[in-house]
């Protein structure tokens, strides 16, 4: 399949444990009766969001052999999504994630050495096949050694391809004096409000918002029930969300982001864009995990009107 948007990074088997009746802590058991096992991350939120609203999506990742029969990773191919250009790790098992919700909130406790050294998958003769034939590539990893990775971007926009990242939390790489050569590659980057006070050493939203448009083209920082702000061409523009009833909230910056690209790649303005992200970002937080809960794009134009 020719994919217009390439969803490249970690995916992870997401363990979500929600509804509890009081926060976990060292020592105590905490019961619950809802649980849920879903495909997590960036890579499958961003991607099963972007192509539930009818996006031509792919994703590039490394699992485990082990993923080819597991429910999770196969919703993927079931959704759509092309996996053909995923390596397959006979060495390491899929990334797991443990996520426990409580009153809005979340804790996560993760396996991931399967995700060292991703970009070594940029290499590969299928990966490269596929970037060829895509419009866009949003990065969902953590991207160091910095200078390796910058390259790496230079290298994806020159063959055409734009570029976004989410870089997650990560203070070694969000508080380094070489991010920005990072994200001059970028046309946007989708921090949330403590990443983006943390990339800029910025206490303000705004101010913070302004200081990555010196480097991302339009940074957009995601602000929760808030809504999001985002910086371009010099102009700052603030876009409120909807109102929904919170289960879980992970992912639901994931889910913003492939309602965000899926308005880009469909040649939205930019408020539109951040419109379709917030709603995408509210509704995951309806249900456990950032992609158990995806608009249809009909439902999402009509939530969208009311922003």
């Amino acid at each position: 399949m020719s994919a217009e948007l390439v969803v490249f990074g970690e995916f992870f088997l997401d363990l979500v444990f929600y509804r509890l009746p009081m926060p976990p802590s060292m020592g105590k058991e905490v019961k619950t009766a809802f649980f849920a096992e879903i495909p997590g991350g960036g890579v499958a939120t961003t991607a099963l969001i972007a192509a539930g609203l009818g996006t031509k999506t792919a994703v590039v990742t490394r699992v485990g052999e082990e993923a080819r029969h597991n429910p999770a990773w196969l919703r993927l191919e079931q959704s759509g999504i092309a996996t053909t250009s995923c390596e397959y790790s006979s060495k390491f098992s899929t990334a797991l994630t443990v996520c426990a919700a409580h009153d809005g909130e979340r804790m996560m406790i993760t396996h991931d050495p399967i995700n060292r050294e991703l970009h070594k998958l940029l290499a590969r003769d299928a990966v490269r096949k596929q970037l060829s034939k895509a419009k866009h590539v949003h990065l969902a990893c953590t991207p160091a050694p910095i200078e390796l990775w910058a390259s790496r971007l230079r290298a994806l926009r020159s063959l055409g391809l734009t570029v976004s990242t989410d870089l997650g939390w990560n203070p070694n790489v969000l508080q380094s004096a070489k991010l920005p050569s990072l994200l001059r590659h970028c046309e946007f980057t989708f921090p949330n409000e403590v990443e983006a006070k943390t990339m800029t050493g910025e206490s303000s939203v705004e101010r913070a918002a302004r200081k990555l448009s010196m480097s991302a083209r339009v940074p957009v920082i995601k602000l929760g029930q808030d809504g999001c702000i985002a910086v371009q061409n010099g102009r700052l523009r603030k876009i409120r969300s909807i109102k929904v009833k919170s289960v879980d909230a992970t992912g639901a910056g994931d889910a913003f982001n492939g309602g965000f690209l899926h308005g880009y790649l469909s040649g939205w303005s930019l408020e539109d864009c951040l419109r379709a992200g917030n709603v995408c970002g509210a509704m995951a937080t309806t249900s456990a995990g950032g992609s158990s809960a995806i608009p249809s794009r009909s439902k999402m134009l009509r939530m969208m009107k009311r922003i």
